[in-house]
């Protein structure tokens, strides 16, 4: 079995799309000299075509459905005024 290369990112700096490609800019937490909070520094970039991040968007929402089924992430109320929902949070019971 070959081994797969593992990359780690502390976050999603910037999705956008560009030469009908979506780029995603991955950012990671950098400390900085002073002593002050961490600095967000880009890291890597993955491009990948629509039916790709469409493929990858759906994958991330089953993810998400069966970590809150799990009780692991939990859904926030709607709001009063709009009716929209946030992103769901991470629950910390373990």
């Amino acid at each position: 079995m070959s081994e797969k290369k593992e990359i780690f990112a502390d976050s999603i700096g910037q999705i956008h799309f560009a030469g009908n490609m979506v780029r995603f800019d991955f950012v990671t937490l950098q400390p900085t000299e002073d002593g002050k909070a961490p600095t967000p520094q880009s890291s890597m970039r993955i491009i990948m075509p629509p039916q790709g991040f469409l493929n990858a968007f759906n994958s991330m929402q089953q993810l998400i459905d069966k970590l809150v089924e799990a009780g692991i992430l939990q859904k926030n109320k709607k709001t009063e005024n709009t009716g929209d929902t946030t992103t769901p949070e991470i629950v910390e019971n373990f």
